[in-house]
């Protein structure tokens, strides 16, 4: 299938793109790692590419900005007890801000400005990344988010969880529905930390998997449906494509502020 919008550099050619002019550069970020026993390994990066490209259609369709998504990085951050597991691959901090170094410095060269990553997976974290990427690259906007946070999940589903869960099975089930198999899948059963300081977030520390999960979901998938994955992720589409029409049209760092001071 083409890329007939020329958003998909997954799909798009350079004789399709050279000559067109971007508003944005979009980064899905993902993870390599088990998915309760019915969704595929890159289920992470997979979420995060296909939210991200309905989103700079709608960007271009409603707001005539026009954004290139990059193909996801499948590169995540793992808890203790899943790098064991299968398959599953553990990227440190270091090899994902190389990663996502290398990916600015490229841009920089050719042009661009301003990059949004639509992170898929829980256990990444670039805002020190991006604070140093500021220092070296002070012209360059950086923008992250998560996009299964962008808006609440209990508005759209039943019983949301954490991991492989109904929100993440119904979105798969939208797009990928071939990946799917939900009579394969495990009860996504977990055990909370046994100290309540930990439950209550007074402080964090990383899940042991092993201990945490049999199946490695977080979350029952039971009740997932095809149509509650359209229904979300199709609203945090749209929620993005007013973010790049917003981050398209002002100047930065010039306009990013308000003038005047809020009184305290």
């Amino acid at each position: 299938m083409k890329n007939k919008n020329h958003l998909n550099l997954s799909l798009a050619s350079y004789g399709e793109v050279r000559d067109l002019t971007y508003d944005l550069v979009v980064l899905p970020w993902g993870a390599t790692e088990p998915h309760n026993l019915h969704l595929p390994y890159l289920t992470d990066a997979i979420l995060s590419h296909a939210v991200a490209v309905d989103a700079a259609e709608k960007a271009l369709q409603q707001y005539g900005v026009r954004c290139m998504v990059l193909p996801p990085v499948t590169l995540g951050s793992q808890n203790p007890g899943q790098r064991n597991l299968k398959f599953c691959i553990h990227a440190r901090y270091e090899t994902q801000k190389a990663v996502l170094a290398d990916t600015v410095a490229s841009l920089h060269a050719q042009g661009f400005r301003k990059l949004v990553l639509i992170n898929g997976h829980g256990g990444n974290s670039f805002k020190n990344m991006i604070r140093d990427l500021a220092v070296d690259y002070p012209d360059f906007l950086i923008a992250v988010s998560d996009w299964f946070a962008v808006l609440p999940a209990k508005d759209y589903f039943d019983n949301p969880g954490d991991h492989a869960d109904e929100m993440e099975t119904s979105a798969m089930m939208h797009y990928h529905p071939e990946s799917v198999d939900l009579s394969a899948a495990g009860s996504g059963n977990y055990k909370p930390f046994s100290l309540p300081a930990l439950r209550e977030k007074v402080a964090w520390m990383p899940r042991d998997w092993s201990r945490a999960t049999e199946d490695t979901g977080i979350g029952n998938p039971s009740l997932s449906t095809a149509e509650k994955g359209r229904r979300f992720t199709q609203a945090v589409a749209d929620k993005y494509a007013e973010l790049f029409a917003q981050l398209s049209r002002t100047r930065f760092p010039e306009d990013f502020y308000e003038t005047g001071s809020q009184e305290q």
